[in-house]
């Protein structure tokens, strides 16, 4: 149902990723939590190479990892969730609690965000596949909207070519243009989250604002918040050590 990578051996530790993007995105952060422990990445519904589907919200994303986790045979673990996976993560604790034994949510809150993302959706319905011909000839059009070399080299992950020619996106572009209200939305905690939490944003950030910590410090019964400096909210990109010192003192 869910395509997914493992390394390591030890206590299970799954790595979900954020929006438009894929388990790939965690490799070399994975590798190197995987000296530790047996460290899983999980590319989510409608992203990567797991299914496509026709409906996408928090609920279901938890459900599929519950499905995942019990599997593969997986009765407790630690989940590190970036972004939009920081929020599957949270609803993940919220509705399957004993299968959550530690929680770190980078660079997100658990409230609702305005709509931010108008650029990038723009920006890859304007790729016509039917007349693509090479992956410069997509960049051209998304460089068109996205002025920043790194988001569109980021996006451009989401590129594979089909067997019969030309390209196709991974990911499901679709029903994430469809289902955004969903993605922005905020996670409904109506009873405190009991599992040990740690909270990453980066420093020049505005995911982790002071509304979001507010909301934090009422939703959370045991959390713990750090901020890495010179870092964005692509922080496991930005700043990989300095998030890994963190994690794996958090785990410890």
């Amino acid at each position: 149902m869910l395509n997914f990578k493992e390394f390591g051996e030890g206590e299970p530790v799954i790595i979900l990723h954020g929006l438009f993007g894929m388990l790939d995105n965690w490799q070399t952060f994975a590798k190197k939590l995987a000296e530790n422990y047996r460290v899983i990445l999980v590319d989510q519904r409608d992203h990567g190479k797991s299914k496509h589907t026709n409906a996408f919200n928090y609920k279901l994303l938890a459900q599929d990892l519950h499905d995942f986790c019990d599997e593969n045979g997986i009765y407790g673990c630690s989940v590190i969730g970036h972004s939009m996976g920081g929020k599957t993560a949270m609803q993940f604790a919220l509705d399957y609690p004993d299968f959550v034994q530690r929680l770190i949510v980078v660079d997100i809150g658990p409230d609702a965000y305005p709509p931010g993302h108008h650029l990038i959706y723009e920006a890859l319905h304007a790729v016509d596949m039917n007349v693509v011909q090479s992956r410069k000839d997509v960049e051209v059009v998304l460089s068109k909207y996205i002025p920043d070399v790194g988001v569109r080299l980021f996006l451009m992950k989401n590129l594979r070519r089909k067997k019969e020619g030309g390209y196709a996106w991974k990911m499901n572009l679709k029903i994430l243009s469809e289902e955004y209200p969903n993605i922005i939305a905020g996670i409904d905690i109506e009873d405190i989250i009991e599992t040990p939490t740690l909270f990453v944003g980066g420093a020049k950030s505005d995911y982790l604002s002071d509304s979001q910590l507010a909301r934090i410090s009422s939703s959370f019964m045991t959390y713990h918040v750090e901020f890495i400096e010179d870092s964005g909210h692509w922080v496991h990109a930005e700043k990989p050590a300095e998030l890994l010192e963190l994690v794996q003192e958090f785990l410890d």
